[in-house]
């Protein structure tokens, strides 16, 4: 395993850290000033460089503002946790805005440094893993069984011209799966030309579909080619199909039936070797029966249906995205991308995402923006996302003090961590917040003093023992389950007594 570095002139401090560390089995190595670690880091290779950086910020030959400037030039997804006294807590909120994982006031708690360190650790894994990922990006992303399907369905069309129809929410990602069968497809070298049916004016949506001659109407100086035109021998994608007007809708059933048509105000045919593939959020089938959309055209484009599914139906695959939309937005803005903490990512797996995969883009995008630290956490994260975050970050530092299990506090189309009969689950999520204040109350009439660190331990116990049951006792995939590393968990259970 890589080692923890460690910069500081104080040779107590080093003692302490490497002799704490050594007992969790991560390896360390020591510095006294920055000239040294830049020195090492030069020479480093793939075996020996840091997994994270830990160091002063007042040391003699340079400050530790200095080295994190300098580190994050030449590694910016190395996590830096800066130590400093409390006198300096100023230069440490710099430090953190600069791009430190976080920052530990001295004199520090050494399970607690030692806590900080293993999860620079692990964030440190996560963005390894999350890089090599990245790099292999394809156009679509997703390990979820629904989108394997999806990703197998664009296989097997490979080699095929057939017409497809995608349906599937606004914002599920239908004009990359058409982007990806055509980019597969035997007409790869064809171009590929997208129109949004519903974003187009009636009166403009039969030009820009078949073209115009010159004077067919006012302000038609030039002849103009339309869609099926620019697209010969590549793909049309039509976009919210559903959505053509009724007359139009006979014109592309001629299109599609013998690739002939004509220009507006045009008399010869034009011919055109086309693709179609179409999309809709809409359910065809009762447009068809309102009337609304012709039976003969829907036969026509539903050869081969290719449904998308929601993300909502494949919360597995929301981390990778994020990671994945924030390494984007950043290259796009130009800085530094940004990490995102296990608290913020399980808000962001939990919510419903109406707008789907373009609205978790776009939240992406503004956090990036503006999340003002390196790390976003769940109260950076937007209005429409977090308006209930104060009761998952309740959820997370508190217990109900009941015998019974204590319900997790999530979104409504979110899943209980334990299966537990609808009734029970929904009166639970209801209540369990005023059984907490309940007991609150009650500690603080009774003039204890150490009611956070109480009611953290009792709501740490029921959450791991829930985990433990849901997984019949396999410490890893509750770990998992919970977000949290194997050793954490195994720490926890020693901690509180589990065993």
């Amino acid at each position: 395993m890589k080692p923890i570095w460690i910069v500081d002139d104080d040779q107590s401090i080093r003692f302490v850290l490497e002799k704490a560390l050594l007992r969790e089995n991560l390896p360390t190595r020591s510095f006294t000033n920055q000239r040294d670690v830049l020195s090492a880091l030069d020479a480093s290779n793939e075996e020996n460089s840091p997994r994270v950086l830990v160091s002063d910020i007042r040391m003699p030959g340079g400050s530790g503002l200095d080295l994190l400037g300098k580190v994050k030039e030449k590694f910016p997804a190395l996590p830096v946790i800066i130590m400093t006294a409390y006198s300096d807590l100023d230069s440490a909120v710099s430090a953190f805005q600069g791009g430190a994982f976080e920052y530990l006031p001295k004199p520090f708690d050494v399970p607690k440094a030692v806590e900080l360190i293993r999860r620079a650790v692990e964030e440190s894994q996560r963005e390894e893993v999350s890089e090599e990922q990245l790099a292999e990006t394809p156009e679509m992303l997703g390990q979820a069984p629904a989108m394997q399907d999806v990703f197998r369905a664009i296989g097997r069309l490979s080699q095929s011209n057939v017409t497809v129809m995608i349906t599937g929410e606004s914002g599920s990602g239908k004009e990359l799966v058409a982007r990806a069968l055509h980019k597969h497809s035997p007409r790869a070298n064809g171009p590929f030309v997208a129109i949004n049916t519903a974003a187009i004016p009636k009166d403009l949506l039969e030009s820009e579909l078949f073209g115009h001659e010159r004077g067919a109407f006012t302000g038609a100086q030039t002849m103009r080619r339309g869609r099926f035109e620019q697209a010969d021998g590549g793909t049309l994608f039509l976009d919210e199909i559903g959505d053509m007007p009724f007359d139009l809708q006979t014109r592309l059933l001629r299109v599609l039936s013998d690739g002939h048509f004509y220009r507006v105000g045009g008399h010869n045919a034009v011919k055109t070797n086309v693709r179609v593939i179409a999309a809709t959020h809409q359910n065809l089938e009762q447009r068809v029966k309102d009337g609304a959309f012709r039976e003969d055209l829907f036969h026509r484009l539903n050869v081969i249906r290719l449904r998308l599914p929601a993300l909502r139906e494949r919360r597995e695959d929301i981390p990778m995205l994020v990671r994945h939309f924030l390494q984007q937005s950043a290259r796009q803005l130009g800085v530094e991308a940004k990490r995102i903490s296990e608290v913020a990512l399980t808000w962001l797996g939990n919510f419903a995402f109406p707008g789907n995969v373009r609205q978790l883009e776009n939240i992406c995008h503004w956090l990036t923006v503006m999340t003002p630290a390196q790390l976003i956490e769940a109260k950076d994260l937007p209005p429409e996302v977090g308006a209930t975050s104060s009761a998952i970050a309740q959820s997370q530092t508190i217990e109900h003090s009941s015998q019974e299990p204590l319900p997790v506090a999530v979104p409504v189309a979110a899943a209980p961590l334990v299966d537990a009969p609808a009734s029970q689950s929904q009166a639970g999520v209801e209540n369990w917040e005023i059984g907490l204040e309940a007991d609150a109350v009650a500690l603080l009439a009774s003039g204890r003093n150490d009611i956070w660190s109480e009611l953290t331990r009792r709501f740490e116990a029921r959450l791991i023992l829930a985990a433990l049951a849901a997984t019949r006792g396999r410490r890893i995939e509750a770990a998992q389950k919970l977000g949290i590393g194997r050793n954490t968990i195994t720490r926890k259970i020693q901690e509180l007594g589990l065993e």
